[in-house]
């Protein structure tokens, strides 16, 4: 499946919400996508982006790590399903939308939490997300920069 019908499929769930153990699944599934989406990009994607891509790859594991890992059913993990990416731009774009999804939702679970393990995991998850979603922002950004530049080399 492409990238941008995973991250639509993600928001979706996370939208729907339900209670912390779920939400939870929904912002380890969000940073496992990121983290694939991510080592798709370091491997294949521009150039120009390879290096932020594999940082994108390591703050979402991290963002992985910090949560409980979700008991998922065989064929559930969304990551699993990233056959290909499609249009960067777009992808990332959509990306840094479900990123920001993820960090509001962690804020709420973490305003709304009884234990303070539950609070600290879901500080831990929005450091990850944040951090995340600035490195998408950076790649949009170098993006939008390798067009600008184009148009130069060609009039040149």
């Amino acid at each position: 499946m492409d990238a941008v019908r995973l991250i639509v499929t993600s928001r979706r769930a996370l939208a729907v919400g339900g209670d912390a153990p779920e939400i939870l699944t929904e912002v380890w599934q969000a940073q496992a996508l990121a983290q694939a989406i991510g080592s798709r990009l370091a491997v294949a994607g521009p150039p120009e982006l390879r290096g932020e891509a594999l940082g994108l790859t390591e703050l979402a594991g991290r963002g992985c790590g910090v949560l409980d890992e979700p008991r998922l059913a065989p064929g559930d993990l969304r990551a699993a399903q990233l056959t290909e990416l499609g249009d960067a731009r777009q992808a990332l774009s959509y990306l840094g939308g479900l990123l920001g999804e993820v960090g509001i939702a962690l804020v709420g679970l973490a305003c709304a939490a009884n234990d303070e393990g539950t609070y600290w995991q879901c500080m831990e998850a929005i450091d990850a997300a944040d951090e995340s979603r600035d490195r998408v922002r950076e790649m949009l950004r170098k993006l939008t920069d390798g067009e600008q530049r184009l148009p130069e080399r060609e009039a040149g």
